[in-house]
Formats: C-alpha cells, sequence, structure tokens
C-alpha cells in the first residue's frame, strides 16, 4: 500500500510540473512578438521623422546628432539600453526634469506617468517643453518598431547601414566613405 501511495505521488508530482512547465511555454510562446511588418517600419521612420519630429534632437540616424541647433541634444538612441516598454514609455511619457517632452496628451493629467500629476512636475528645475505633436498609442508602438528595427543597437552610422537604413543610396549616404 505504501508502495502504491509512492508511485501515485510521484506521478501526481510530474503530472503537475509537466502541466505548469506547458503554461509557461504557451505564455512564453504568446508574448514574442512577432517581427513588425515592413510596412509598419516605415511607417514609424516617417513619424519618427515628421509628425514627431524627433530627429531634431536625436538626429535623421538617431545618433543624437540633432538636425535642429535650436533643439536640445538628445540622447543616442543607437547606444541606448532601454527595451520595448523603456522606449514606449520614454516616448509617451517624457523624461521629468528634463527636454524630453512626453507624446500622450493626457500624459500627466491622470498619474499614468511614472505616478505623476502636472502638479507634481511644477517643482522641476527644468520645465518639460511641449511636443511638436501628441502621438496615439498607435504611433508610438510604430516609432518603437521602427526604432529597435533601425536604430537601437545599430552601433555607430557608416556608409552601408546609412544605405540600409533608408532603402537606397540616398544623398544623406555620401558624408560616410564607402
Amino acid at each position: 500500500m505504501r508502495n502504491k501511495l509512492h508511485w501515485l505521488r510521484l506521478l501526481s508530482c510530474g503530472f503537475f510540473c509537466a502541466t505548469a512547465l506547458g503554461a509557461f511555454l504557451v505564455t512564453q510562446a504568446s508574448s514574442a512578438q512577432a517581427p513588425p511588418d515592413p510596412s509598419d517600419i516605415a511607417e514609424g521612420m516617417r513619424l519618427y521623422h515628421q509628425k514627431g519630429n524627433c530627429q531634431a534632437c536625436h538626429g535623421w540616424a538617431g545618433d543624437g546628432r540633432k538636425t535642429d541647433n535650436q533643439m536640445p541634444s538628445g540622447a543616442n538612441l543607437r547606444e541606448t539600453k532601454l527595451n520595448r516598454t523603456g522606449l514606449a514609455m520614454t516616448i509617451k511619457c517624457g523624461r521629468p526634469n528634463s527636454q524630453m517632452p512626453a507624446f500622450d496628451k493626457f500624459a500627466y493629467s491622470d498619474g499614468r506617468c511614472y505616478g505623476k500629476t502636472q502638479a507634481d512636475l511644477k517643482g522641476d528645475a527644468t520645465r518639460m517643453p511641449d511636443p511638436p505633436a501628441t502621438l496615439q498609442q498607435r504611433e508610438i508602438d510604430l516609432i518603437v518598431d521602427f526604432l529597435l528595427d533601425k536604430v537601437v543597437g545599430k552601433g555607430p552610422m557608416d556608409h552601408a547601414k546609412c544605405v540600409e537604413f533608408w532603402g537606397t543610396d540616398v544623398e544623406t549616404c555620401k558624408e560616410f566613405p564607402k
């Protein structure tokens, strides 16, 4: 009888472990994102360069070489350690007490960003500027897709990376030796 109980415990423990492992693997598979569609990357690039005007501070290549000398210097996004969540949060909420604006229209209206409201930001030494335009969550996600595909972790820009970035050997790429 004791031997039967021992085997029954082993089988139930094995069943529990197999079920838990299966649930973990299903969760991991469903949380892994499919690669973004090339049209989404192109739309994210357009939003980065045009609507968000991110290039004014971060440079067209995201390398911190800003395109507008009157704008603050932005971070070199090619070297950032931020992941998808961190990039999206930074675009949405900006960086309090810095020159990085919040692109979410309601960022500091209800505590959705870092648990702060507009009143909490009044004491900051540096006032966060208004963005050139506000972005919807889907637009923020598209910019993040673009950044992760073409900018983050890609290292310094060179001629080959420039051609890959634009999809062709544009005039801008001529500044980099072949």
